[in-house]
């Protein structure tokens, strides 16, 4: 069962820091088992697991990091982020932490790191066991960005960072939760810190740079998720505006025998909105196949 969750200033007194590239990496670690790293989303950072970050400890050992540029992580105004660099730290970590396999689940701008490691893995040698995605654009063609990523992209961008506000993120945010699970004015407070802790609006529009990213990514990522073995699941919010129910008929289409799991009413922060379904319909994911490996003949 999904908990209250973790306030953010708890949160944070929880995370570690290990260095990348020359700069400070906070990091989150609990639990033991099966290794399962989590990759958080576009614009906020790890603590939007929080809600079911106790529960899946009780059954894995699970670990997630802020990536640079988000959250609590150090954010370098002059740095070329890109989605396979984020790839590139997420498996620095894991090194560090010599795990050498690994489950993924992933959220939004996460998505796109872990369809780059699940092209990595495919081209061998393999370190991945399994993949499962929140909402998120996995299809360049399906997502609809909302207006403030289309301004970032914009010769405006960098203005229209330095002018980014709470208000601004609250509307925002409002437009892609659900009508019915709309986020507490304590949630928008913990997704605001997340955002303008050092400065953060400053490089909204370098991060931005991801949606280019997909679109150059897109063939091998696809091809990647097409030709795998390893066993893959889409839980998502299905009044999504960006990336809902429209995504997940594309990801029919393409992925062959596909495992989609729509939730009704929940938009595009599942794990916040609705935690207890995204974990029922994970550990869901995870014993069906240790029930396939059971089943294998020896």
């Amino acid at each position: 069962m999904a908990d209250t969750g973790n306030p953010l200033d708890d949160w944070v007194a929880q995370g570690r820091v290990f260095s990348y590239r020359g700069h400070q990496i906070r990091w989150w670690e609990a639990g033991a088992g099966e290794p399962l790293l989590l990759i958080h989303g576009f614009p906020s950072g790890s603590w939007d697991w929080h809600y079911i970050w106790q529960a899946l400890a009780e059954r894995y050992r699970v670990i997630a990091l802020d990536m640079i540029g988000f959250a609590f992580s150090d954010k370098p105004r002059h740095y070329p982020y890109n989605l396979l660099d984020q790839a590139d730290l997420q498996q620095a970590l894991m090194s560090d932490l010599q795990v050498s396999d690994y489950h993924l689940l992933a959220h939004d701008y996460g998505d796109s790191v872990a369809q780059e490691l699940l092209a990595r893995h495919q081209q061998g040698p393999g370190f991945l066991r399994s993949v499962c995605f929140l909402n998120g654009g996995l299809f360049p063609e399906t997502h609809h960005p909302v207006l403030l990523q289309k301004l970032l992209m914009s010769p405006i961008g960098a203005l229209i960072g330095r002018r980014y506000s709470r208000e601004r993120m609250a509307r925002t945010f409002g437009a892609v939760f659900g009508p019915q699970t709309q986020p507490s004015e304590e949630e928008l407070d913990a997704f605001w810190r997340m955002i303008e802790f050092n400065q953060g609006p400053r490089i909204m529009h370098l991060l931005i740079r991801y949606m280019a990213d997909r679109r150059v990514h897109r063939d091998r990522w696809v091809s990647a998720m097409q030709q795998t073995r390893l066993p893959m699941r889409v839980i998502d919010g299905a009044v999504d505006p960006v990336s809902g129910a429209h995504m997940v008929e594309r990801y029919r289409q393409l992925i062959p025998n596909p495992d989609t799991v729509l939730l009704p009413q929940i938009g595009h922060y599942p794990q916040v909105e609705a935690p207890e379904q995204v974990l029922e319909h994970y550990l869901a994911f995870r014993d069906q196949q240790a029930n396939d490996t059971a089943d294998t003949p020896a």
